[in-house]
């Protein structure tokens, strides 16, 4: 039998970089549409967060169905579902009520996730054996790619004519062409992979549980995944809540107005893009959890400048909250990997609960948005910060599997 450690999948990675791409560059439609839609429906920062608690959301619902219908299906009902929450944007549109987003966003988030779940085992089990947390972290770097050319492309297509005097029935319907664009190609990439022939990722998982005695009979009982699934809670709210206030707090540190905002969004993903191209070269060398563990306390440190210089010393605190991207970028990838480093069989489940916590989107964000309502938006990246905190704990000891 073909096993992973001979077989070539290579072209299986190739095809799942793709997927990783598209999931990057629809999540991050999110950090345009939460300002737009703040200004036009009158909203406060908990309303408008509400847009990313209805996005992940869909990860708490979505968690598990991968196992029951195999990966290669988990990504093309991922697209598939993807494209159908696309094409509700455009009745949301016109219907001018921020309800009907958010449950075209519910629809939409349900795809990602099924895209998510499928993904991220996928590669780690197509991996070569100690390379995992590397070869995650490169094709991850293609969504920090699709994340850092989103805000570019979002900006353009539906904050061009936000500075300009328009109906707000005008700027509602702004975001009905580019969601349906995206529908087209995701239904297109969902016909290409049904074509092609990918390897069964849980056979892989079933022949190397064949080597693995160490007597558990459920995902719960590994304590570095309990662990690990927190670390995905806490690394997945600050990431989204940070993102998902860069354009108000550059308006409010630079008097920016969102479009011209937007454009900066672009070193934030960007710097999770050529982070996760480094870091994939530099584990090969350097212990996972301690790059991990480095990179979190890092993020630590820039939120406390940026919060210490806020509207005083408006271009530190900025770039000081954009350089976070660039220490964001190994995190997801990494902590997925220490989480299911060594679950066999148990893998796919693993994948469900790991994902089910990215969930955490959902939470932090509205908590800080919450925060920034009540004390002030630059104070309430402390919820952030400690998330950050939490992470630098599962780096230095959570990770370590049961002896």
């Amino acid at each position: 039998m073909l096993t992973k450690r001979k077989a070539n999948h290579t072209p299986a990675l190739v095809v799942l970089t793709t997927l990783f791409f598209m999931m990057g560059f629809i999540t991050c439609m999110n950090d345009i549409l939460i300002p737009h839609l703040k200004d036009i429906f009158d909203l406060t920062y908990v309303q408008a967060m509400l847009i990313q608690f209805c996005f992940f959301t869909a990860y708490a619902t979505m968690g598990y169905l991968v196992g029951k219908i195999g990966y290669k299906n988990g990504v093309i009902s991922g697209f598939v579902l993807t494209a159908i929450g696309c094409l509700l944007f455009y009745p949301a549109a016109g219907s001018h009520s921020y309800a009907t987003f958010l449950g075209a966003l519910f629809i939409l988030a349900s795809g990602v996730t099924l895209l998510q779940v499928a993904g991220n085992p996928y590669v780690t089990l197509l991996s070569k054996p100690g390379k995992e947390s590397a070869t995650l972290t490169l094709v991850q770097a293609f969504n920090s790619l699709g994340t850092t050319i989103a805000p570019q492309i979002g900006a353009f297509l539906i904050l061009a004519d936000a500075t300009q005097t328009v109906s707000k029935a005008e700027q509602i319907s702004s975001v009905q062409i580019p969601y349906l664009g995206l529908a087209g190609l995701l239904i297109i990439l969902a016909v290409f992979v049904k074509m092609i022939r990918l390897p069964d990722a849980r056979k892989i998982a079933e022949e190397e549980s064949e080597h693995n005695h160490d007597g558990k009979h459920s995902v719960w009982q590994y304590r570095h995944l309990v662990f690990g699934a927190a670390g995905i809670f806490c690394y997945v709210g600050a990431e989204v809540s940070i993102g998902s206030l860069l354009v108000s707090v550059l308006g409010y540190l630079k008097g920016l107005d969102h479009a011209s905002a937007a454009k900066y969004l672009s070193f934030y993903w960007g710097g999770a893009m050529v982070g996760r191209f480094l870091g994939s070269a530099i584990m090969a060398k350097i212990a996972p959890n301690r790059y991990l563990a480095f990179n979190a306390t890092a993020a630590v440190a820039l939120l406390g400048v940026a919060m210490l210089a806020g509207k005083a010393s408006a271009d530190i605190a900025m770039w000081a909250l954009l350089a976070i991207g660039f220490f964001n970028s190994i995190m997801f990838p990494t902590i997925f990997s220490l989480a299911t480093k060594g679950l066999g069989r148990f893998t796919s489940s693993a994948s469900g609960v790991l994902c089910t916590a990215i969930v955490g989107g959902a939470v932090v964000p509205v908590i800080q948005g919450w925060a920034a309502d009540t004390y002030g938006l630059m104070i309430s990246f402390v919820v952030s910060a400690i998330c950050y905190v939490y992470i630098v704990f599962f780096a230095i000891k959570g990770y370590k599997a049961d002896e």
